[in-house]
């Protein structure tokens, strides 16, 4: 072996390795580095994600909003507005504002002369020939008007339709089974004169006679009331044609005395009814 020559590592060749420290501040740099991308990567892939879900979603919603055969939402929904019927051409109702004018009441029309116009005598008020309620009828026997009022009466009764203005004074003579009743309606130009005749009332109204019932209740003792409805008072006498006195427990001639008085109510009424059916008709004409 030669020694002149350097060897390998004499001068002139190469330097042997020597041991190096790591730069532990590169590094570290570095792995940051790293870590960053890692956290950008990860929340762009979020995004992403989040994207690519809605995009399906909306997709699958668009998707599922196909028509089936009828026209309609094949899920369930409502048909779009292209497949709804159009508007009518035929114009919707309309209603007047102005409310119809109430119908008249019997009741307003007998309470007042005024428009209580209707013909009036013995033969409209008292039309039938018998006088019915319930099971008891009575036959009419006579009747009779007289302008004249105080003239139809006994006693005290006379001035006191007089005083309170009467007009007329109807009446008329119903009997059963020997039981007789005159009943006298007053007539008055209005409800106040009507009421005050029937709580100033005094006996008697004068009995009527004719048609088979003999004069009655002129000097013995009788059932009378008093009592009135709008424009008219009315008053009743009842007793027997036999002239027997009527006692206080006397039942036949107080229940004859009443059933008339309501049947002449009944008719008053009935006056007053008709009288406003014609007024509502004239009214639904014009």
């Amino acid at each position: 072996m030669s020694f002149g020559q350097g060897g390998p590592y004499g001068p002139g060749g190469s330097q042997p390795p020597q041991p190096s420290t790591p730069d532990w501040a590169a590094l570290a740099d570095q792995s940051a580095a790293r870590n960053r991308r890692r956290r950008l990567l990860f929340i762009g892939g979020g995004v992403l994600a989040t994207a690519a879900v809605a995009a399906i979603v909306a997709t699958a919603v668009v998707s599922s909003g196909h028509k089936d055969k009828s026209g309609g939402d094949a899920a369930g929904g409502l048909p779009t507005p292209q497949d709804l019927p159009s508007e009518s051409a035929t114009p919707e109702p309309t209603f007047s504002d102005v409310a119809p004018p109430a119908p008249p009441k019997p009741l307003d029309i007998i309470s007042s002369a005024r428009r209580d116009k209707a013909p009036l005598s013995a033969a409209t008020l008292f039309p039938e020939k018998r006088a019915a309620k319930d099971d008891r009828s009575y036959t009419k026997a006579a009747s009779a008007s007289t302008t004249s009022c105080a003239a139809a009466t006994q006693g005290a009764l006379g001035s006191v339709l007089t005083n309170n203005g009467c007009r007329k004074l109807l009446r008329a003579t119903f009997s059963r089974d020997g039981v007789a009743v005159t009943v006298g309606v007053a007539v008055f130009d209005g409800k106040a004169a009507a009421e005050k005749a029937k709580d100033q009332y005094k006996p008697n109204i004068a009995s009527l006679t004719g048609g088979g019932v003999p004069a009655f209740c002129r000097r013995t003792a009788c059932q009378s009331s008093a009592n009135a409805i709008g424009r008219y008072a009315y008053f009743t006498i009842s007793g027997y044609t036999s002239g027997k006195a009527v006692t206080a427990s006397d039942t036949a001639a107080l229940q004859a005395g009443r059933d008339v008085a309501d049947y002449t109510f009944r008719r008053i009424l009935a006056r007053g009814s008709a009288q406003a059916s014609a007024e509502a008709a004239a009214t639904s004409a014009n």
